[in-house]
């Protein structure tokens, strides 16, 4: 009974083990928003690491995680170590082209080891910007296995998800920011303007006043 018992359970084993083998070798998601703000504003909040923890939909879920920056532009990492939850990790700009893309290394070390490529496409169209969050890389035998249960576009896309939405909000801010500060900076401009009118006005019409009449002698 018990010899029969594990063949089956052997079986089985090599069955499952048989289907999570035959899944395929690497993913591939993406999620996109339109953002009602220039490009160059949803850009910066992208390209600057520093300006992650504003919409990163993983910075809150360890306010403690230890963050490293080092360089700006293409060759700038972003090393991370926190809780179960963010893990431990680094990111490297791979490329750039601003406004229009960046293409970024992903390195997990922590909980296991991996390495994928994540991208951000810009494309604007007036005032708005559709920003498309890119994700594709391999997969071992250990992901595959929990793909059984949750596909990575389930597991990862709600978090793309969360995170465009805070980006579009915080760049929809700026922008408004920007806007109030150009017309207050127009307002600024336009009284001054009138002031300097006001003054050469009032220097034209005492140049062409005539001249006081003499005071009559006295003898």
């Amino acid at each position: 009974m018990f010899k029969k018992l594990a063949i089956t359970l052997g079986i089985a084993i090599a069955l499952v083990c048989a289907v999570i083998a035959s899944r395929p070798d690497t993913f591939k998601l993406e999620r996109s928003a339109t953002v009602d703000a220039p490009a160059d504003v949803v850009y910066g909040m992208v390209a600057d690491f520093h300006g992650w923890q504003a919409w990163s939909p993983w910075d809150a879920l360890d306010p403690g995680m230890k963050k490293t920056y080092e360089g700006s532009g293409k060759g700038a990492t972003y090393h991370w170590a926190g809780n179960k939850d963010v893990g431990e990790g680094q990111m490297t700009i791979v490329d750039l082209k601003p406004n229009e893309r960046i293409d970024i290394k992903l390195d997990f070390i922590k909980p296991w080891e991996s390495t994928n490529q994540t991208q951000f496409v810009f494309q604007a169209a007036g005032d708005k910007t559709t920003v498309t969050w890119h994700m594709n890389g391999s997969v071992g035998f250990v992901e595959k296995a929990m793909g059984l249960l949750k596909s990575w576009d389930e597991m990862i896309g709600p978090d793309f998800e969360k995170g465009l939405a805070k980006l579009k909000s915080g760049a929809e801010a700026e922008q408004q920011k920007r806007v109030a500060a150009a017309k207050a900076a127009e307002e600024a401009a336009r009284k001054a303007a009138e002031e300097a009118a006001k003054a050469a006005a009032a220097t034209a019409a005492v140049a062409a006043a005539p001249p006081a009449p003499a005071s009559p002698a006295k003898n």
